[in-house]
Formats: structure tokens, sequence, C-alpha cells
């Protein structure tokens, strides 16, 4: 693709970087903002350098957060004994969007996936131990996408946490095989949330 201005070329480059956007789709995107106010496309890059600059993550379920705790965790309203464990913050997203939830969150941070190179040790594994260890934690949810990455995490959690006396579950299986939860419907995964059942079930199946 020839471009008419190096600045053009390096914005559309860095742009086609993110997900789902190509050099066309990117290209695009700059011509648009190029028609834009000067003021609004500032702000617009401004708000990813304050983004980038300020975001932290919550210390107690490491989700992303603006302060120390996340609104979730900070709720004094919100079930601290029951754990529903995520793959990140789009699935922690996902639920709370259903209303049905009301509990807290784990946030792993992926899957394990050796494909990948991507073992217990990368994910936050040990902290979710450690926190069904030292708290008055009754359930632990796992609500993970229904892939091998997924059956092989559920797995691998439910062998390190089988021995704390602690109901361990999974969401139903209303979910087709291979979905990834984020992209599930408000009604199926609420459904599914409600409708959750022991863990050691899934195994029998």
């Amino acid at each position: 693709m020839n471009f008419p201005s190096k600045l053009v070329e390096t914005a559309v480059n860095h742009l086609s970087r993110l997900p789902g956007i190509g050099k066309k789709s990117a290209l695009r995107l700059v011509l648009h903002m190029l028609k834009q106010e000067k003021i609004q496309v500032q702000q617009f890059g401004e708000s990813f350098i304050r983004l980038i600059n300020n975001i932290s993550y919550c210390k107690a379920c490491y989700s992303i957060s603006d302060l120390e705790l996340c609104e979730v965790c900070a709720n004094p309203k919100r079930d601290k004994n029951i754990i529903c464990v995520v793959e990140d913050i789009r699935v922690m997203m996902a639920i709370e969007n259903t209303m049905q939830f009301k509990g807290v969150y784990h946030v792993l941070g992926g899957l394990i996936s050796p494909m990948d190179g991507i073992g217990p040790s990368e994910l936050r594994i040990e902290e979710l131990v450690e926190k069904v260890k030292d708290n008055s934690i009754k359930e632990v949810i796992f609500a993970l996408s229904t892939t091998m990455e997924g059956d092989t995490t559920n797995y691998y959690l439910f062998k390190r946490l089988k021995e704390f006396d602690i109901s361990v579950s999974i969401i139903a299986r209303g979910i087709a095989i291979g979905d990834e939860l984020e992209y599930t419907d408000e009604l199926t995964l609420a459904s599914a949330i409600s409708s959750r059942l022991p863990y050691e079930n899934s195994l029998v199946n």
C-alpha cells in the first residue's frame, strides 16, 4: 500500500496492529480522524496516554481498576465467600452485565495452553489457592471458555482446590463447546451461572 504521507503511513501501521484491524480499516480510521476537529483527536490520544500511565489492577481480584480495589471488591453488598474464576476482564464484564452474580471474581489472566507456552505458573493460580486457604471461601465457580484450554485449566484448578473444604462448581453447559464466554448472550450466560453444577459431575459426563 502506497501512502501520500509518512505520517499517515506511521499512524496506519500502528492502528493495524490492533486485533481485527487491517491496513485498509486502519487507513479509513486515520482519514476519518483527519476530518475531525484537532481538539477531538488530541483528546482521543490523551485518553490512551492517561490509560497507560494511570490504570492499575485490583489487589483482590486482579481486574482492571482505577483504585486499589475495583467496584465489585469494594462493594460491601457482594458475597465475598463466593469466587467466580474467569479468564480475563472481558468475561468478568460479560457476567456483570447479566446482573445475576452477587459474589466476587478472580481473574486468572489467561488459560493453560501448552501450545502457546502458557503453563500454570504464567497464570494467577497460586494467588487463587492462597485466597481459598486464607479466607472463609465457601464456593469457587469455574466460568472459563468451553474450549480445550478452558477444560484443561478447569481440571488443573480442581486438582489444586480439592483439598479444601469448599464447593467447586462449573457453569452449566448451555454454552456450545468451543465458545468463548465473552461472546455469549446475557440470557444464556445468566442461565449458565444460575444452573451451575458441581465440577465432579462434569468429570463423570
